[in-house]
Formats: structure tokens, sequence, C-alpha cells
């Protein structure tokens, strides 16, 4: 898949002008590219990928891209149609997961942002640290609340398998998704934000129940990695701590010492 899905008037403009800005920005130009160059290092042809806060699909198309099987997780109800036309273009590859994950199954207040739904955040706490504490959030608007049903990792794991790779942003509940993970999964990514960070250095703590895991970085929306090695979760809570070399935000990427690229 090359091209985003076409847009048709749905919605209240806010929320079409939203969805047109995300697919603008997710779908442009030799993005696939740069992502299936990413992460053909933790998912390859019969491997099973989740992408947790699938958004409009440009991951879990990466995923698929790779010969994987892809469960997309997403539970804004107007970006699930442009999902499910991703999962059409590939029959059998992506499956769509209409909900949000967090530490138990059940239903959650999800905060939409209309002009920009990559931001929409079940955490109220969240969306006041970043309004605050980083410039890229001044002015924005959570203005449409809506209930929304909560699954968890270990329910998606029981039902479709255990994932090679699983990646998640979802805008402040990054630590509660890994609460809701009951075994350690092979690799992982989850985003950090300034203003937040706390959510970061929590998703660390979580993780080192289940296991020893190794991490780098990427800034924002590079694609390549920051650190010439992987760093014990230590090191990476002290760098969070001291601010995280003031990065506006970025993804935290998350492997066991033995992880092997694919093939």
């Amino acid at each position: 898949m090359s091209a985003p899905p076409q847009v048709h008037a749905s919605g209240d403009w806010r929320q079409r002008l939203g969805l047109l800005r995300s697919l603008v920005i997710y779908w442009r130009p030799g993005r696939q590219r740069a992502l299936r160059r990413l992460y053909a290092t933790f998912v390859g042809p019969g491997d099973l990928a989740f992408d947790i806060g699938a958004h409009v699909g440009d991951r879990a198309v990466a995923f698929a891209a790779l010969g994987a099987r892809v469960v997309a997780a997403e539970p804004q109800p107007h970006l699930l149609p442009w999902l499910q036309r991703c999962a059409r273009a590939r029959p059998g590859a992506i499956t769509v997961v209409p909900a949000a994950l967090g530490r138990a199954a059940g239903h959650i207040e999800l905060a939409v942002n209309r002009a920009n739904p990559t931001i929409s955040s079940t955490s109220a706490a969240w969306r006041q640290a970043v309004r605050t504490g980083n410039p890229g959030f001044r002015g924005q608007r959570w203005d449409r609340p809506i209930t929304v049903p909560v699954t968890t990792l270990t329910e998606l794991i029981a039902q479709y398998g255990l994932p090679a790779f699983c990646k998640i942003d979802v805008e402040g509940g990054e630590a509660d998704v890994v609460a809701g993970l009951d075994q350690p999964v092979p690799a992982l990514s989850f985003e950090f934000v300034r203003g937040a960070l706390d959510i970061a250095v929590a998703a660390i703590d979580g993780l080192a129940r289940l296991a020893p895991y190794e991490y780098n970085m990427i800034a924002g929306e590079g694609r390549q990695f920051a650190w010439r090695q992987w760093h014990t979760p230590g090191r990476v809570r002290d760098w969070l701590h001291h601010g995280a070399g003031g990065i506006a935000s970025g993804d935290l990427y998350a492997r066991l010492p033995d992880h092997r690229t694919p093939g």
C-alpha cells in the first residue's frame, strides 16, 4: 500500500480536518519505505506484530508489508473506517481491534482532540502535564469525551498469540498498557514526551518485573537509533530523570538481551 485511503466527508468539520492532517503527516511519500527499514530489525515474514494506538494504520501496514500478521488496536471510532480500508488492502494480514489498551478490561473515557486526533488520550494527568510542560502542546484542545472499551495485552496475547514486536503509542497510557502484560515479549516500543517523562519511567519499571530488557531511543519522528549501544533500564531511567536530553518526544525501544534480527 503506497498511498493513504481516500477521504470522504463524515462527522464535523474539525474532525474531518484532523483526520486529513493525520493522513498528510503519516502517509507522506517515502514514509512507508523508512518504516519498513526500521521495523525489519524486529519483524519478519510469519511473525505477529501488535500496533497499539494504530491511528491511521501507517505502522500496521509497514508490519504487514514485512510479512507479519498484525493486530491493530485503535479506540477512536472515526479512525476505524480508515484502518479497515488498510486491512482490506491486505486481506488476512491486519486485524482491527476497536478498543483502547490498559491495566484491566472494561471501559474508559477517551478525550478526543478533534483537530489533532493523534494526541487523543485517556489520561487527564498526561494532558495537564504536557499542556504545561511541553511547548508543543500549548493551545491543544481535547474537546470531545467519549467512552470506549478497554482490553489488555494479556487478553490480546491469549486471543492472537505472542507478538514478536509490540508498538505502543497511546498518549499517556503507556505504563497502563505495560501493566496489562503478564509475560515478556521479545521487543516493543513506547513513547516518551517532555513534561510527562515519569510515565516512561513507570513503563520501564513495569517491564522490569517481566524481564531484563535493554533499551535504545529514537528522537521525534526519526528512523535511526540515537545510541550506539543498548542501555540498561537504570541508565535510561537516569536519562529520563535528567530531562531526556531536552528532547520534546520520541520512542524508547526495549528488547530482550538475546533478541535476534528476523530472517
